[in-house]
């Protein structure tokens, strides 16, 4: 094979050492100069940064906390220089640097951009020797949190869950310390994932979270003379944690120029318990019918055929070619013939596939081994599922995905799953991989460009494919969990993001994809779709095509996981035969499936690894909805509750409630709420503020009660006038509160505006003290005006 710089690698951590030793002598020689302390602080509206240089390290004090809340923040170089000037970066603008630097050319930069909530860390490295470093990991800094209260009573979150900072494994991508009590935390994560895999790790020093960053390469290449950038670091501090999460990930949307495409419902074939694994043509096509007669209106946009619809030969985990059909497979005529068919009934054919790996066993890649990574003892890079490792850095293998990629579009497919992404990392499978992991990440030999990392290259293969087939295609990622190495570095490149293991393969059930995307939910909406892989409805137990169970039970268990997806607003997906599912199973897809584009938060994110309280706010029409969302997930009753400013609401407010799948109000909220929910059931609770006129407190369309299908709402001189967007032949029921409020309203007249005579407006019998409802039926699909006059018994100002 033909690899340059393949025979230097016996001799790499030679000279890495030669390195390091060369940096800390030089330092040591020179010493830190005294300097005016003014001069070494930078500062912008959230945060100080001032050198210490009795201690020799850096101090952030937070402006909105009023007190320093990073300590002993120690860059790992021996640094004999610090300057401080101005810089400008062409996404965050404007900031202020503090540059430690040594003799040979090393530095680590500490900016603060004006507009920026955190504090930037980078480093650059230089080698100034003769031959070729190979780096595998760095360590740029280390630094101690103080929330002002003992270690012991604080928390750290991270893809590895809420744990005690002593025993969190190590998170990737971010890592979160907070104090449960008041939610105010620091956020550390890796602003990018360019070349190295950014790691955080956590653990207790002197009653004090004690932070360490870690960049993991595998191998980085340095020739001699040449200097690197390394990855960028965050860390803010926040009065509320959650909205720092929120502000790390729209800080990665800007650098990654992030725009989400537009997503719908995706249902997919694998888990079905008639017609599982890819489906058939004749299965599939029936499916396509189904859902345009039935659920295309409420949201459900994606039909994506699985694994086992593709040709080549079986070695080590599924077929691997995707160029081409399995002639013995469910799809006689072709993937066009069924992708045809999909886009005749208004919907998107999606297909999945493994874009990184083939089988280095296979004839047809024979003369094709040098398309392959290796490990360091010179046999392919084959782990167990994955098949073999394809060097992404070798412009054949480059063309060769991106031939397949553009086949497979030309089929028809416009949405692609893509799995097992982690064998482009070239690292092993540790499924399943939440919390750190040794994966040997470079236990391989150098890449066919071997001045390319491992991360680098899996993030040039994904690029590639987008090239190939343009902006059209949505990519589905599947799954970070794999290997977590996927994680950060498919960030900015795919559209959504299995965030967690197939479903129930952990055991925790309908827990699965829950547990993950409630730790991960900030990414949604600014990163990525989270998702959590389907929603299961059916009611008998069944075994997938990977043995996962799947049986659901009653009717209130089947409802927990869809509400969670739609209140959370994450990434919805179905995999049960729906041709068979009883109409209360297909009732829940049709409340739930839709997105709302709001905002979600969980309220006891720091209390609990799965947290059971959710509140979804949405203020775009000038009218607040908000959505309350209750989920046990254990398997006994539970009372859950908490004040409405924990929550996020007024505690000084009344509010009316409604409870959606009761189908009925609730006694008012005022300063707090608690419920009793039964065994792995929700509840999902619009609540409105109380005025002196009617107001919409809840819609039947969907669980989120008015955020998707209400755009507007408004009372004026005696009339509460509206627009909404109806579902056709879907009976749509509004739930107005406040008859009482400032008098006694009574209805005069309900009338739909501009009406065609299709759509008509009904006022139910009235069997709720204060409340009404009024139904309005369409048969076809379309934004209706309503509008509906009260006459008030008792003079007030209205």
């Amino acid at each position: 094979m033909n690899r340059p710089f393949l025979l230097l690698s016996s001799i790499f951590a030679f000279f890495y050492l030669t390195f390091n030793v060369h940096q800390r002598a030089a330092a040591a020689e020179i010493g830190i100069p005294r300097v005016n302390q003014h001069n070494n602080r930078i500062s912008n509206s959230y945060l100080t940064v001032a050198f210490n240089p009795e201690a020799h390290c850096f101090n952030v004090t937070s402006k909105s906390a009023g007190k320093m809340i990073v300590k002993d923040l120690v860059p790992n170089i021996d640094f004999s220089k610090i300057s401080k000037g101005d810089v400008v970066d062409p996404v965050f603008g404007k900031g202020q640097a503090l540059i430690v630097s040594n003799a040979s050319g090393s530095s680590v930069s500490f900016i603060l951009y004006s507009l920026q909530p955190f504090l930037f860390i980078n480093q650059q490295i230089k080698n100034t020797g003769d031959s070729i470093i190979n780096i595998a990991k760095l360590n740029p800094v280390s630094f101690k949190v103080d929330l002002g209260k003992p270690a012991t009573q604080l928390k750290t979150l991270g893809t590895g869950g809420l744990l005690a900072p002593d025993k969190n494994p190590g998170s990737y991508v971010f890592l979160t310390t907070v104090d449960p009590a008041t939610r105010n935390g620091v956020v550390t994560g890796w602003l990018t994932n360019e070349k190295g895999s950014g790691v955080v790790f956590s653990g207790i020093d002197n009653n004090l979270v004690e932070i360490k960053t870690q960049i993991d390469y595998g191998h980085l290449l340095l020739p001699a003379g040449k200097s690197e950038a390394t990855e960028t670091l965050l860390i803010g501090y926040f009065d509320d944690a959650r909205l720092g999460e929120e502000q790390f990930a729209n800080a990665i949307a800007k650098q990654q120029n992030i725009r989400l495409k537009p997503r719908s419902a995706v249902y997919c074939t694998w888990y079905s318990e008639k017609n599982g694994g890819a489906g058939s043509e004749s299965s599939t096509i029936e499916l396509a019918k189904f859902i345009k007669d039935n659920l295309k209106p409420f949201g459900l946009g994606v039909l994506q055929i699985d694994d086992q619809w593709q040709a080549g030969g079986q070695y080590n985990g599924p077929h691997r070619g995707f160029d081409r059909v399995d002639p013995k497979g469910g799809y006689p005529n072709g993937m066009t013939t069924t992708a045809l068919a999909i886009k005749k009934e208004g919907l998107t054919a999606g297909i999945w596939w493994m874009p990184f790996a083939r089988n280095h066993q296979d004839p047809e890649y024979k003369d094709r081994q040098n398309w392959f990574a290796y490990r360091k003892n010179g046999k392919p890079y084959e782990t167990t599922w994955g098949g073999t490792s394809l060097d992404l850095t070798n412009p054949d293998v480059q063309n060769h995905i991106a031939y397949v990629a553009k086949t497979m579009h030309n089929w028809g497919y416009n949405y692609f799953k893509m799995d097992g992404l982690w064998t482009g990392t070239v690292t092993e499978q540790v499924y399943i991989n939440d919390g750190y992991k040794n994966d040997s990440i470079g236990n391989n030999k150098p890449l066919f460009n071997p001045l390319k990392t491992q991360i680098e290259a899996f993030r040039d293969g994904l690029k590639v494919l987008r090239n190939a087939v343009g902006d059209d295609v949505f990519f589905s990622g599947c799954c970070a969990s794999q290997n977590m190495r996927s994680f950060g570095a498919s960030m900015g490149l795919v559209n959504s993001m299995r965030i967690g293991p197939d479903f129930n393969h952990d055991g925790q059930s309908i827990r699965t994809g829950a547990i993950r995307a409630s730790r991960l939910y900030f990414l949604n909406g600014r990163v990525w779709w989270n998702d959590p892989d389907p929603s299961m409805l059916r009611e008998k137990g069944a075994s997938t095509a990977d043995g996962a169970s799947t049986g659901i039970g009653s009717l209130t268990r089947a409802r927990l996981l869809p509400s969670f997806v739609a209140v959370s607003s994450q990434f919805f997906l179905s995999s049960d035969w729906l041709p068979d599912l009883p109409n209360d199973r297909i009732e829940i897809m049709k409340r739930c499936m839709a997105s709302h584009t709001g905002i979600a938060r969980p309220v006891d994110a720091f209390d609990k690894m799965l947290p059971s309280i959710w509140l979804a706010t949405d203020k775009k029409t000038g009218t607040p909805r908000n959505v309350i969302g209750l989920f046990n997930w254990d398997t006994a009753s539970q009372n859950i509750g908490c004040s409405l400013s924990w929550a996020g609401l007024s505690n000084k407010t009344l509010y009316h409630a409604f409870d959606f799948w009761a189908n009925k109000p609730l006694p008012n909220i005022y300063g707090s709420f608690a419920y009793e929910l039964a065994s792995e059931s929700c509840r999902v609770i619009a609540v409105r503020a109380k005025s002196n006129h009617p107001v919409i407190v809840s819609t039947s369309q969907h669980v989120t009660q008015g955020m998707i299908d209400l755009m507007k709402e408004e009372w004026k001189t005696g009339t509460l006038s509206g627009t909404s967007k109806i579902i056709g032949s879907d009976k749509y029921e509004l739930r107005i509160a406040g008859l009482n409020d400032g008098g006694k309203w009574k209805l005069d007249a309900a009338t739909i505006i501009q009406n065609n005579g299709e759509a008509t407006i009904e006022v139910l019998p009235q069997t709720e003290k204060g409340w009404m409802r009024v139904v309005i039926k369409t048969k076809k699909s379309q934004i209706i005006k309503w509008q509906l006059r009260f006459k008030n018994d008792v003079v007030s100002n209205h």
